[in-house]
């Protein structure tokens, strides 16, 4: 096992879903409903590399989530994967009773500010998402992430696949991986902000861009860390648990002087 030195705390949330699905046999039909998570391998690794994680589900974020900087303070890097912006707006408070209460993306906002990392994980509900559901070009994240995202459904499906081309091979968020990547099946499109670096990419597509917010590191990655997207190639890569070691390791480097901070 590999020891995680710096002691990394991460909160990590999204990657769950509930499917009710109907089955029409003829007359009849019947209906049934699945609870599913898709970070396990993702956790697995993280927590093998040391890290210490805190997995909130999407089901979970409205009464889970933090809703006080001291909460969010805990943990050095937060990674939202899968999981639109209005699991965090509309939660309970306001939209079951019209309550007042905080704006947990407004408050994830300032926690980069004030030296917090974040990492967004593309997929369905991720940047823009599917129809442009997942809103975070809305959201107070905009301002944060390093990417601007487009006002529209941004996924490229693949089902071809593609590799993507890593640029900058000796970026520290690469851990020192190899450049030649397994093969992905598609991502969120969005363009690097004019200060961002853009570490992977497909043509003018950006795969992998790190970024700065305030004394915070935040980093964007367009594809998945799970299926579909993320295939079994890529999730039994051999350097998947270092790469995404690395790329929370980086985006945490705003913490306590946590590595390099170099974008």
């Amino acid at each position: 096992m590999t020891t995680n030195k710096s002691g990394l705390r991460a909160l990590v949330v999204g990657e769950s879903w509930i499917k009710h699905t109907i089955h029409m046999k003829g007359f009849d039909h019947f209906q049934n409903t699945e609870y599913e998570e898709g970070a396990g391998v993702f956790l697995h690794c993280l927590e093998r590399s040391g890290i210490d994680v805190t997995y909130i589900r999407g089901h979970e974020v409205s009464g889970r989530f933090p809703t006080a900087a001291a909460e969010l303070a805990q943990f050095d890097v937060v990674v939202i994967s899968d999981i639109g912006a209005n699991s965090f707006l509309l939660c309970d408070e306001t939209f079951l009773h019209s309550q007042l209460t905080v704006n947990r993306l407004e408050l994830l906002a300032d926690y980069v500010e004030q030296g917090g990392g974040l990492v967004m994980v593309g997929g369905y509900l991720s940047f823009s998402g599917i129809e442009g559901r997942a809103r975070y070009g809305r959201s107070p994240l905009a301002r944060v992430l390093p990417v601007e995202m487009f006002d529209r459904d941004d996924r490229v499906e693949l089902p071809e696949g593609f590799q993507a081309q890593v640029d900058l091979p000796e970026h520290p968020a690469l851990g020192g991986t190899p450049p030649q990547w397994p093969t992905l099946l598609g991502y969120n499109q969005f363009v690097a902000k004019p200060e961002a670096t853009v570490v992977a990419s497909r043509g003018d597509d950006p795969i992998l861009v790190t970024g700065s917010y305030g004394a915070g590191n935040t980093v964007a990655f367009a594809s998945d860390l799970a299926p579909h997207w993320a295939p079994p190639q890529f999730m039994n890569w051999e350097h998947y648990p270092r790469l995404w070691e690395a790329i929370l390791t980086w985006a945490a480097a705003g913490r306590s002087g946590r590595g390099s901070t170099t974008s």
